[in-house]
This record gives structure tokens, C-alpha cells and sequence, in this order.
């Protein structure tokens, strides 16, 4: 398949699904906005589709929690068609408030068990709105959306991102199962993947073991908290009139060289899950 479909699920108070549409079409891929409302009357639509992305916003105004009300809708509704959607070899992403969503859904990120959930995602520990650029370092080769990244700098924008275990139990098993693919990253000096929680603001939030995102067995299921789509061109980063040539800006090429388009680091995740069905 030379084209996926993307479904991008949209909910009152989302306000980051066009911005990840651009990103997927960017990549190569077929995107579409659906409401949830529009899925919940015609679930089987998401058939048509091979990845499934919950984008950033403020599903139903945050209210009770972060991403909790959406959360319910799926885990209530759509719980059985994601498992198929998974289990039929596609991908699912959920970024900011849809890794929220994923999480508090206790269904796939990580499976609760016996009705108990393993993580969530709580309040910084600054007690408030998070917005800043972070450094991010991958920790092994198991998620799709990953593959081939060492490193990547993007934004962050949240008040509930810091991610919380239900024991050390859990966390063992997550990091021992290379699920904690994403972790926050010392701004300066040689890329580490540090378990030990990092100093504010390198690690905005307080994430127990800097975990940024998580994703499941297979590697195709990816949540994270920062946001990819909003460094998708070199000119999105805030030093971009600064920056040297490396993986955001390309040197200019010999006459008989083919030009590279230069591209923040954000698009490396969508183009490798366009890439994936290619």
C-alpha cells in the first residue's frame, strides 16, 4: 500500500488535528478529521483506515481530568475495534491529550489489569502549564514510529504529562519490555537514556523515569507527550536562524546531487509510519 488511510479522531476542545493531518499528508499518507461522534454512529468506517491518531487539544475542556471523558467514550464504545485495529497489524498514535486518552483508557497503553490501571498520567510538578521545547532520547528499536531515531527535539505543551506507574512492579516490566521508548534528555552534553528523573526543566513534568512516551508488545502502538507536529519544517524550531547543517538543515548540494528537502524532526515519526505500509 503506497498511501495509508489515517483516521484522526477529533472531540470537542481538540485543537491540534489539522496541524497532524499536514503532518501525515506531509509524510505521504491520506489523512481525515473524524469526530468521535460521526465514529461512534459507524465504527466499522475505521476499517477503511490503517492508522488510527489521537491528536493534542483539550478533548471536553480537560474536564474531571486530562483527556478522561474521551477516554471513557473509547473504553465503553470502541474498546473491541481497537483491539481489531491492532491486532489486525495497523497503527495507532495518540499524542499530548490523546497518549492522555490512550493511557486512561485502560485498554491498550498499557492493558489495565483486572480493572485496575497501570499508569497514568498526573499534574507537573510544577503545578502548571507546561510549554517549552525538550530534548528526547529514544531508548531501543521497538516502536515503528521510532525506527532509525536517536534523538529529537520538540515542543511540549501540558499541565497533566507526568507519567506515574501503579508500583516499581510495573515500571520494571514496561522498561525490562522496551516499552519506554521516549525518554526527556540532559539539553546539553552526550545523549544518555537516564532512568534517575532528570532536574526541571529537562524533565518538564516529573515523569518517573523521564519517560516522554510509551508503546505496546508489538511496537505499533506509540503514545507520547510531545508534540511531533509541531516540528515538522527546519523553520518551527526556535533557533532555526541559528542552527548549524545537521538532521534539520541540509548542506547545499553538488550540481549533480539530488536536493533534499530539509524537514524538522517531528516528520521522521510520520514518515515512518507512512513508510511502515509502503
Amino acid at each position: 500500500m503506497a498511501q495509508p488511510r489515517v483516521l484522526i479522531l477529533r472531540a470537542p476542545g481538540t485543537n491540534c488535528d489539522v496541524e497532524t493531518a499536514y503532518a501525515f499528508e506531509k509524510a505521504g499518507a491520506k489523512a481525515e478529521r473524524v469526530h468521535v461522534f460521526r465514529l461512534l454512529e459507524a465504527p466499522q468506517r475505521c476499517r477503511e483506515y490503517q492508522i488510527f491518531c489521537i491528536p493534542g487539544g483539550f478533548s471536553y475542556g480537560d474536564d474531571i481530568a486530562a483527556g478522561r471523558i474521551l477516554a471513557n467514550q473509547i473504553r465503553h464504545h470502541l474498546a473491541d475495534l481497537l483491539r481489531e485495529f491492532v491486532e489486525a497489524g495497523k497503527l495507532i498514535l495518540g499524542i499530548c491529550n490523546g497518549f492522555q486518552v490512550l493511557v486512561k483508557a485502560n485498554v491498550l497503553l498499557p492493558p489495565g489489569e483486572g480493572g485496575l490501571a497501570q499508569a497514568t498520567l498526573g499534574w507537573n510538578d510544577s503545578r502548571r502549564f507546561e510549554d517549552r521545547w525538550v530534548r528526547l532520547a529514544v531508548a531501543g528499536q521497538t516502536c515503528v514510529f521510532l525506527q532509525g531515531i536517536e534523538e529529537l527535539y520538540l515542543p511540549v505543551a501540558h499541565a497533566e504529562g507526568k507519567f506515574v506507574v501503579r508500583d516499581q512492579a510495573v515500571l520494571e516490566a514496561l522498561e525490562s519490555a522496551g516499552q519506554l521508548v521516549l525518554r526527556y534528555a540532559r539539553l546539553s552534553g552526550p545523549l544518555r537514556v537516564e532512568s534517575e528523573p532528570l532536574p526541571y526543566p529537562e524533565n518538564p513534568n516529573g515523569s518517573q523515569a523521564n519517560v516522554a512516551g510509551v508503546c505496546d508488545a508489538t511496537g505499533r502502538i506509540l503514545g507520547l507527550m510531545p508534540h511531533p507536529e509541531r516540528h515538522i519544517d527546519p523553520t518551527h524550531h526556535p533557533h532555526w536562524t541559528r542552527r548549524q547543517v545537521g538532521c534539520c538543515q541540509q548542506a547545499t548540494p553538488a550540481p549533480q546531487e539530488e536536493t533534499v528537502v530539509p524537514a524538522g524532526d517531528g516528520l521522521r515519526l510520520f514518515r515512518n509510519a507512512t513508510a511502515y505500509f509502503a
